[in-house]
């Protein structure tokens, strides 16, 4: 899977990796649903740096098709709730 962090670059996850951000992206998304600034703030850093630590950063020049685009890590908690209005709950089907 292909995975963009606005403003950052791509990364390439595949494996176990994918399974831990989607559990972690649930974690992320209930902390939205709730309305919890500090778990959305902690569970957003989490998924970005799974995607960071366990993905393969694509070369600038080698762009691809993105599977799923997350926000940059300053994104708010009311700028994610439009953001992840239909933002997919199941990555690894």
């Amino acid at each position: 899977m292909i995975v963009r962090i606005a403003t950052e670059g791509q990364y390439e996850l595949r494996g176990q990796a994918l399974d831990e951000l989607d559990s972690a992206d649930d974690a992320l998304l209930d902390a939205i649903e709730a309305g919890d600034e500090a778990a959305f703030a902690r569970e957003l850093a989490h998924v970005l740096e799974i995607v960071r630590t366990r993905g393969r950063r694509l070369d600038d020049d080698e762009l691809e098709e993105s599977d799923l685009v997350l926000p940059p890590p300053d994104t708010t908690l009311e700028e994610a709730r439009e953001l992840f209005r239909s933002y997919p709950r199941n990555l690894v089907t």
